[in-house]
């Protein structure tokens, strides 16, 4: 069978430009799996059984959620019918290196596995479209009311622990300042805006964070004012990553209390889609958002 394998060297030389290049090197490691398996009308039932696993793992290695073994990946190769020696070892090669750390991994003690998940996708992303009904993004918010928002969640954690989240959520924002950062579209609820976490004086420099966030081009940020009555995400916050890569779909985020849904399938995404394009013509323009978010302020 002839096929081809991503080599990794359009992932970045620059280590600051390729920040999550081992999330990105499982991501098409699975997407060119699931198509080897496609191509050879295996099931994915019928690959976890042979690799000692379940459809659930081949659905998670296919996706990129989780390492890829070496052992898994060779037998995996022999039943899609890759026998040649040296595609083989480059394909295992590229496994190895998909295993390498990320820098999350410090924060394992606190992580759960499902936003971990997340965490390379987010890295990943050369787009992410979200709505926020709750709370400022992550990405957007002070250290201060990134603690008043830790606290609420974990209200037994000790004061070392919500130390160490906040500081996990501060080195996600790191992305914004890379050389080429992700494009950011943020549809606000007002009531995330009102909302006072932390009081007064850590919402006023919460909003003018903010405020000035949605300066870069590379940031949009709009505002669901209440006058506008219902809207289409009435039922809860989620996010939409898009990636360069081709072979590599788009996914919906959604958060819960103690998981996430991740969803992939083009139904899905294409629902989420529409959504998104219905908040954002139903939200305030950018500029009027800006204008929006300094009158909280001054009201707060």
């Amino acid at each position: 069978m002839d096929t081809v394998v991503p080599d990794g060297s359009a992932l970045g030389e620059d280590p600051d430009d390729s920040p999550a290049e081992a999330t990105v090197l499982r991501m098409l490691l699975g997407a060119q799996l699931r198509r080897l398996r496609e191509a050879a009308g295996i099931s994915a039932e019928r690959a976890g059984y042979e690799i000692r696993g379940s459809r659930s793992k081949i659905s998670r290695m296919e996706t990129g959620r989780v390492g890829l073994k070496s052992r898994d990946i060779e037998d995996l190769l022999t039943l899609y019918g890759v026998l040649d020696d040296k595609q083989r070892a480059r394909v295992v090669a590229l496994a190895v290196r998909s295993r390498e750390p990320e820098w999350w991994t410090h924060y394992n003690d606190i992580l759960p596995d499902w936003f971990e998940t997340y965490l390379g996708l987010e890295s990943a992303a050369t787009s992410i479209r979200s709505f926020e009904a709750q709370f400022v993004p992550g990405l957007f918010q002070t250290e201060e009311y990134a603690r008043a928002v830790t606290k609420l969640g974990h209200q037994t954690a000790s004061a070392d622990e919500i130390e160490r989240r906040v500081s996990l959520r501060m080195r996600r924002q790191e992305l914004l300042a890379r050389r080429h950062p992700p494009r950011i579209w943020a549809v606000i609820d007002e009531a995330a805006l009102r909302r006072p976490i932390g009081g007064s004086a850590v919402m006023r420099a919460q909003l003018a964070r903010l405020a000035e966030a949605a300066k870069p081009a590379h940031v949009t940020l709009q505002v669901m004012p209440f006058d506008r009555g219902g809207h289409a995400a009435a039922s809860g916050s989620f996010s939409m990553l898009r990636f360069e890569e081709q072979d590599l779909p788009d996914v919906v985020y959604i958060e819960q209390l103690t998981s996430a849904v991740y969803l992939d399938q083009r139904a899905d995404v294409e629902h989420y889609l529409e959504v998104v394009d219905q908040l954002s013509g139903e939200a305030l323009t950018p500029a009027a958002t800006v204008s929006f978010i300094e009158q909280i302020a001054r009201e707060t």
